[in-house]
C-alpha cells in the first residue's frame, strides 16, 4: 500500500468518525467514552487523550495548574526512564527497572543531544549537576521536580510510581492541558475511571487566584479520531 493510499484511508476513517460526533453538543463523560470506543479505528492501538481548556491567564505566575496523579489503570504506555544518581542508588535504580542510570556521563550524553526517554528521576544530591540541563529538559517537561515526585532519595519508589501510572500534568502557554489516559484497547470502565481521576486532579490543582469555573471546555479523543466535547456540568470546581 502506498503512502497516498494510507492517507486516503485515514482521511476516510476520520470523516466517518466525525460524522458520528456532534461537535456542538457536549456529551456526558460516560457517553463520550462509549462513543469513542465505537468510532472507526486505526489498525494500531491508539492513545486516548483528555484535553481541557482552562479559565486562567498563563501569563500570570499565580495562575498556573500543574501536578501529578496516579491513574488507577495506568496509561498503557511503557515510558523510558533515566535516573541521575550515584553509588548504590544506581544498583537500586537498575533493579527497579530504570532504562538508563548514571551521573556526569549521563548528563554529558544528554548535553550532546541524546533524548531517548520520557521520564527523568534524580536524587537530591544530583540536582546541582542536573540543573545544567534545565534549558534542554525544561521546555520538554522532563526536568526532575520535587513536586512531581521525580526528585527523590527513594529512587526505587519513584520508578515504581511511574510504572504504575503516575502522570505529571502542566498547563501549557495557551492555558490548555493534554492528558494521556490510556489506550483504546482499555475496557470502557478503565478509560472512564482514568478520565474521572484526571479531571479531578486538574480541578484540585486549581490556583487560589481562580475566579469562577476552572474548566471552560474539555474533550476526549484518540490518536486518529475527532475530539468528542464533554459536558463539564457536575465537575466540582473550587469556590
Amino acid at each position: 500500500m502506498t503512502d497516498d493510499s494510507r492517507r486516503e484511508m485515514a482521511s476516510k476513517r476520520f470523516t466517518q468518525a466525525a460524522a458520528r460526533v456532534n461537535g456542538t453538543s457536549p456529551y456526558p463523560i460516560e457517553q463520550a467514552v462509549a462513543l469513542l470506543k465505537e468510532l472507526p479505528h486505526a489498525k494500531f492501538d491508539e492513545t486516548v487523550e483528555l484535553s481541557a481548556s482552562l479559565n486562567l491567564d498563563p501569563k500570570k505566575t499565580d495562575q498556573v495548574v500543574r501536578g501529578t496523579v496516579m491513574l488507577p489503570h495506568g496509561t498503557g504506555t511503557s515510558r523510558r526512564i533515566v535516573v541521575f544518581c550515584r553509588g548504590e542508588k544506581e544498583i537500586l535504580a537498575k533493579e527497579a527497572g530504570a532504562d538508563h542510570v548514571g551521573g556526569a556521563e549521563l548528563i554529558e550524553r544528554i548535553q550532546g543531544g541524546w533524548l531517548e526517554f520520557e521520564v527523568a528521576v534524580a536524587t537530591p544530591d544530583m540536582m546541582r549537576e542536573v540543573s545544567r540541563l534545565g534549558k534542554i529538559l525544561g521546555p520538554r517537561g522532563l526536568m526532575p521536580s520535587p513536586k512531581a515526585g521525580t526528585v527523590a532519595e527513594d529512587v526505587a519508589k519513584a520508578i515504581k510510581d511511574v510504572k504504575l501510572g503516575k502522570v505529571e500534568f502542566k498547563m501549557d502557554k495557551l492555558a490548555n492541558i493534554h492528558f494521556v489516559i490510556g489506550k483504546l484497547s482499555f475496557q470502557t470502565q478503565q478509560l472512564l475511571d482514568n478520565a474521572r481521576v484526571a479531571l479531578g486532579a486538574i480541578v484540585r490543582a486549581a490556583p487560589p487566584a481562580l475566579q469562577g469555573r476552572l474548566i471552560k471546555r474539555a474533550s476526549l479523543s484518540s490518536t486518529m479520531s475527532p475530539g468528542i466535547p464533554l459536558t463539564i456540568d457536575g465537575i466540582e470546581t473550587p469556590s
